[in-house]
């Protein structure tokens, strides 16, 4: 089968497609034919072996020191079941899912998942590729909002509402939860934001959202670039500061808080719960979320997709189309 691998750590011309043996499904398994995967800021981490400042050295112990542990990135998936192992009982050969891998691995043509891993039945109103832009922003956002005890008619703030865990948060919060949501991006996402339905819109390339008199009973930082200090000014008291990504300097930032304010924070790693994924799946056919694509690459073209994720500048997901679909 095909697949995009990396043996050495640096640019996106490091990824390279090669011929590799197809997986073996275990009893318990399903062998999917991957049909669409993407590309996440965390898959150029990986890659480049860089991290939030601060994180290097730990990224480094935890991806290996010389060389990649896991030489295939990806995390997201949409494709058929080809097979099922004999101990599979939920999904059968034919099925089309969705799902998530955090262990990587995702650039294949042929994926291997347990049946009882984070993957569902995908949502039948959805394509592959906007199947595969929903798992890891979609499941962060539900993941970090039920943290922050999200409840109906609370005021909501995304800093990062433009990305792939940001455009996600503003549909849970506005469609799910019916919050009051401002989404908070650079001016060329501004229209894209308030296309999801928000309240307002502010660039903080040009406004200064602690300073124009609201306060807010949650502030979702997905990108890890608000001002602490102030940001805790405009805060209701008990609510949610929540980081989804951050550096180590922000970190005792954020510990500081924690320990000094009556204003809660919440920072950590995703809980991944197969249940999450299906609840999604059934908002979705509800019509309360849809994926946000910004380009589509065929596999072949994978380093170019990296290259511009590395930009900034993507808004939503960029896909990978492992299966070019007639």
């Amino acid at each position: 089968m095909k697949a995009v691998t990396y043996s050495k750590y640096g640019p996106p011309d490091v990824l390279q497609l090669k011929e590799v043996s197809n997986p073996t499904p275990k009893e318990n398994e399903i062998l999917i034919r991957n049909h669409a995967t993407t590309v996440t800021l965390f898959d150029c981490w990986m890659r480049s072996n860089t991290s939030p400042p601060g994180f290097g050295l730990i990224m480094r112990i935890a991806n290996g020191i010389r060389k990649p542990k896991q030489p295939i990135l990806g995390t997201e998936l949409a494709g058929e079941i080809i097979y099922v192992g004999k101990d599979v009982t939920l999904l059968k050969k034919g099925d089309q899912v969705y799902g998530f891998t955090g262990d990587l691995g995702a650039y294949v043509e042929y994926m291997c998942l347990p049946e009882d891993g984070m993957v569902s039945l995908k949502p039948t109103n959805m394509t592959y590729e906007e199947a595969a832009a929903v798992p890891q922003g979609a499941l962060t956002a539900l993941y970090f909002l039920r943290k922050g005890n999200i409840q109906k008619g609370q005021k909501i703030l995304i800093f990062g509402a433009s990305g792939g865990v940001g455009t996600f948060a503003v549909q849970i919060a506005k469609n799910i939860y019916e919050c009051e949501v401002t989404g908070v991006c650079s001016t060329s996402k501004i229209e894209l934001v308030q296309s999801l339905g928000v309240d307002k819109t502010i660039d903080y390339t040009k406004e200064d959202f602690t300073k124009n008199g609201e306060v807010y009973d949650i502030i979702l930082d997905t990108i890890g670039k608000s001002n602490i200090r102030r940001s805790k000014r405009v805060l209701k008291e008990n609510g949610f500061y929540l980081f989804t990504t951050f550096g180590l300097p922000k970190l005792f930032g954020i510990l500081w808080l924690k320990v000094t304010s009556s204003k809660k924070t919440f920072f950590g790693l995703l809980e991944e719960r197969t249940e999450d994924l299906i609840f999604l799946k059934e908002r979705i056919e509800e019509g309360k979320l849809s994926s946000v694509i910004d380009r589509c690459y065929p596999m072949e073209q994978i380093a170019e997709a990296h290259r511009y994720v590395e930009t900034g500048q993507k808004k939503g997901q960029v896909v990978i189309n492992i299966v070019q679909e007639d």
